[in-house]
This record gives structure tokens, sequence and C-alpha cells, in this order.
């Protein structure tokens, strides 16, 4: 199975890179006002990916800062005693000791 998945990754990295060696030609990519860039098309798809990456992941830092922050409200909560529970179970009732003879 490890095998597998190295060949796997191997595969995707090949791939990848012959994407990169066949799309070495100069693209422009136009921006308002006139302005523009020009680069190698792997460049800028690579770009728009990382680019496309950044705005995803900050659009989830609110979330995750949500959950942790909930996530250590409930930690705590769990670890404090409940001020309705007694501090110590009340003690089980015990049968009266008997001698046994015979014994």
């Amino acid at each position: 199975m490890k095998y597998l998945l190295w060949l796997l990754k191997a595969a995707i990295f090949f791939t990848l890179f012959a994407f990169a060696l066949n799309n070495q030609q100069d693209a422009t990519v136009h921006f308002f006002f006139g302005t523009r860039w020009t680069a190698p098309a792997v460049l800028i798809v690579l770009s728009a990916f990382t680019l496309g990456v950044v705005v995803g992941v900050l659009g989830m830092v609110p979330r995750w800062w949500r959950h942790r922050s909930a996530a250590r409200r409930a930690q705590a909560a769990a670890q404090e005693p409940s001020p309705a529970a007694p501090a110590q179970p009340p003690a089980e009732p015990t049968m009266p000791q008997t001698p046994i003879d015979g014994i």
C-alpha cells in the first residue's frame, strides 16, 4: 500500500512537471487601468492557485478562532466542579459489624 501511494505521488508530480514544461510561453494578464503582467503561463497558473488558497484560508480564520474559543470554554467548564453537585459523594450505608462465630 505504501508503494502504491508513492507511485501515485510520483505520477502526480511528473504530470504537473510536464504541465510546467509545456507551458513556458509568455502570457499576459491585463489588470485595471492599463496595468498588465507578462510571465510564463505556468507561473501565472501557480500564482492564481496560491492566491486562491490564501483567500480561502483567510476566509476560514474567524471560524477557526470561534471554534477554538468554544473548545477552550467547554474544556474549562468540564474541569470546574459543578456548583450544584456536592463536593464529596455521600457515604454508602454500611452494614453493622457483627462478630461471626465459628470461624
